[in-house]
């Protein structure tokens, strides 16, 4: 094995050691919050279907990467190819688009009681379900044709023309034209969530800058007084820090990821080397390993849920009360 080959190993390895463990330590998290309080808020319920499709990414894609590189298990014949593809993409952007409605939820949730952004906050949560659905059957529409024109990667010199080159496998498209219009689909797919999601962070971040500063105006009008409120306001800070966390790194990485994109469909002829397509699914991939981190951090119940969960075990058998928080 060449050094290129066990770099690209070991890189997927350490996105599978991190990225699997993690989401499913939120998904248990969650589950046992369901299991114990009968329901999820509409902010959990997002959270827990963007780690749902984060380990989709990390575990189809990563994890089989590097049981093939590592020559120990290849599924990446014609059928295996077209079932990863599909897949991965489709559970990428379905990460990109739950970021998007989990920011936009948030956005609503800091509207004033009794204005009409507050009543679209309750139709929101209300009809979360439909925007799911509605989620999953605009990327599983765009991610269709890629899955399609998937083969196995075989030494025939008609796979060069029009295809993209992800290592064990090829995207074959059949004409120019078609490769360029399910490129500048997949685009359009990821960069106007993504700038939504910016947009409604920015918007949070100004409303808790307001807010901070009129705390501070009360504050020092009624003499300084360290009343009520700093949990509130620590609340405050620690969901700003949150969406900005998880925004910047969904920038940052797939900003890189659909700009190597955006690359690969200007170069007529196929690349030889699958390299940018390793880092683009590198860098995507990247944000499902690293999200949960920040989620675990950051989300209060996620950190209950896993601690009670280890106490439990740790007990082996009395019964525990939860006090609801």
């Amino acid at each position: 094995m060449d050094a290129e080959f066990l770099a690209r190993g070991l890189l997927y390895l350490s996105l599978a050691v991190f990225g699997v463990p993690g989401n499913c330590a939120v998904i248990s998290a969650f589950l046992l919050a369901l299991h114990r309080e009968g329901r999820l808020l509409p902010a959990d319920a997002i959270v827990l279907h963007l780690a749902s499709t984060n380990l989709l990414v990390v575990g189809v894609r990563c994890v089989l990467e590097t049981l093939a590189t590592f020559r120990i298990a290849n599924v990446f014949d014609d059928a295996g190819c077209k079932g990863v593809i599909f897949i991965y993409r489709t559970s990428r952007a379905l990460s990109i688009w739950l970021t998007f409605v989990l920011s936009s939820y948030q956005c609503l949730s800091i509207a004033p009681p009794g204005s009409r952004w507050a009543t679209a906050r309750s139709l929101f949560a209300q009809y979360l379900w439909v925007i799911f659905l509605a989620v999953w059957v605009i990327n599983i529409s765009i991610s269709g044709p890629s899955a399609v024109f998937s083969v196995g990667a075989k030494n025939d010199t008609k796979l060069m023309e029009n295809s993209i080159n992800v290592q064990f496998c090829f995207v074959s498209f059949p004409s120019a034209y078609t490769k360029d219009a399910n490129g500048a689909a997949q685009t359009v797919r990821d960069v106007v969530p993504m700038s939504l999601m910016t947009t409604a962070s920015f918007v949070i971040l100004i409303f808790l800058y307001r807010h901070s500063r009129q705390v501070k105006g009360l504050r020092s009008g009624a003499g300084g007084g360290g009343g009520g409120g700093g949990g509130g306001a620590s609340a405050e800070r620690r969901a700003a820090i949150t969406v900005v966390t998880l925004v910047t790194l969904y920038v940052l990485m797939y900003g890189v990821d659909n700009g190597l994109w955006v690359y690969t469909l200007t170069v007529r002829q196929t690349l030889s080397s699958a390299l940018l397509s390793d880092l683009r699914i590198f860098f995507s991939s990247l944000f499902a390993a690293i999200s949960p981190i920040v989620i675990i951090v950051s989300n209060k119940k996620v950190k209950k849920h896993l601690q009670c969960g280890g106490e439990e075990k740790a007990a082996a058998g009395p019964e525990t009360t939860l006090s609801t928080a």
